[in-house]
């Protein structure tokens, strides 16, 4: 790595804690059912909090005219209501300080020369990726604010994935600046294997935003069986009611596909380890350092995070989504997405010296 381009990794790796930051105290905000809490969007003076009584009284004034206040939370005090406003709050000023951090170091990167032509459009490419992501918050908030109180499980799991892809394509920037002298080569047959299983990876995601957005979590809290039976008659059922939207709205059908992918990511997460163990390789040769890590070294990571993780979702499962396990089911999740695109990232740049 070359020295100018230090900070520049410095300021990405703030941007992935900020991201990733934004994505646990969301999750958060979910969880406390506080999303809905601000029912206006104002880029400059929704950055000032009420000050007094008197502006708690008209934002929660504001708040009662949606039907959040009207058909869930009637009974709400003041009180009740800052506790919820303060968590949206946190969110969205994360959110706009994430932006500044993003665009002003930016700026002052490219008048300093930091910034090759290359390294520019994979930067112009997260500044759009992160103005895409404040949208489709709002986009999401918005369609809590109608007649049902509740945001779309679709547009929450756009908003989510969104927020993958963008940490996912910052660490892949990082990872090709701070990048070893060259990767060993991956055969196509343990490639293959990364790459499916990263697929998964990201569906899975996206079944756990599904699984979110219907609190599909508040079902079947029994494992490893459904309730009493292994495949509950709703899954085929749905299928033939309601044919492929069962897929993306069905309860049970969600979660059965929720829980069974995990084990289909895990079962790939062994593969690829088994594979990079047989091959020395993928171990680590000389002094080991960040810029070393070997692919056998990333595995053995990806199946620890995996272990932890798969036991975070079961307990989370078990005693109904309480908000401390759903949150560090969702960290786990942010960590083993890092890992993962660690791995796919060597595999594209394998046997290549010159990336």
């Amino acid at each position: 790595m070359e020295q100018k381009h230090k900070p520049v990794v410095i300021w990405l790796f703030t941007g992935v804690v900020l991201v990733a930051t934004l994505v646990i105290i969301g999750g958060i905000t979910r969880l406390t059912q506080s999303g809905l809490s601000m029912v206006e969007w104002k880029l400059i003076m929704g950055s000032i909090p009420p000050l007094n009584d008197a502006q708690w009284q008209e934002t929660f004034e504001k708040y009662k005219q949606f039907p959040e206040y009207s058909i869930v939370n009637y009974a709400f005090t003041l009180g009740e209501f800052k506790s919820i406003f303060w968590w949206e709050y946190v969110h969205r000023m994360l959110g706009r300080l994430t932006g500044l951090v993003f665009i002003i170091p930016f700026t002052i990167f490219v008048m300093q020369n930091r910034v090759d032509r290359q390294m520019l459009k994979k930067l112009l490419f997260i500044l759009l990726l992160g103005a895409f992501q404040g949208f489709l918050g709002w986009f999401m908030v918005k369609s809590g604010l109608v007649k049902d109180p509740h945001v779309s499980h679709l547009r929450l799991a756009a908003h989510l994935i969104t927020a993958f892809i963008v940490i996912g394509f910052i660490l892949w920037t990082i990872f090709s600046i701070i990048k070893p002298t060259r990767y060993p080569k991956v055969d196509n047959k343990l490639g293959w294997i990364i790459k499916s299983g990263f697929s998964l990876l990201i569906l899975q995601i996206i079944y756990g935003a599904f699984m979110a957005g219907l609190k599909a979590g508040l079902y079947y809290n029994t494992w490893p069986m459904m309730g009493d039976v292994w495949l509950p008659t709703e899954v085929l059922n749905s299928i033939t009611r309601e044919g492929l939207s069962a897929f993306s709205n069905n309860i049970t059908l969600v979660q059965f596909i929720h829980r069974t992918l995990a084990f289909v990511v895990a079962g790939f997460i062994i593969w690829a380890w088994f594979q990079t163990k047989n091959n020395k390789i993928f171990h680590n040769s000389g002094q080991f350092s960040f810029q070393n890590i070997s692919l056998y070294t990333a595995t053995i990571f990806l199946l620890i995070i995996l272990v932890i993780q798969l036991i975070l979702g079961i307990t989370t499962l078990l005693f109904k989504v309480p908000v401390m396990l759903g949150v560090l089911h969702q960290f786990g999740a942010l960590v083993l997405f890092g890992g993962y695109v660690f791995i796919v990232h060597y595999v594209y740049h394998s046997g290549d010296s010159t990336y």
